[in-house]
């Protein structure tokens, strides 16, 4: 699978925030929880992560 073109998922989190008016100062909470979230599991993908990973963190 070819991801050189594909945006990475912070990068997504923080155009999504944009495309819905978000203020600077929420898209930066949402991406440092889920950097935190993404570090406290082993630097794994949400995605590749079950039901429970949420509930742990």
């Amino acid at each position: 699978m070819d991801r050189s073109n594909k945006p990475l998922l912070l990068d997504r989190v923080r155009e999504r925030c944009r495309v819905k008016h978000y203020s600077i100062r929420t898209e930066n909470c949402y991406v440092d929880w889920i950097r935190r979230f993404i570090l406290f599991h082993g630097k794994r993908h949400p995605v590749n992560m079950g039901a429970m990973k949420p509930r742990r963190f």
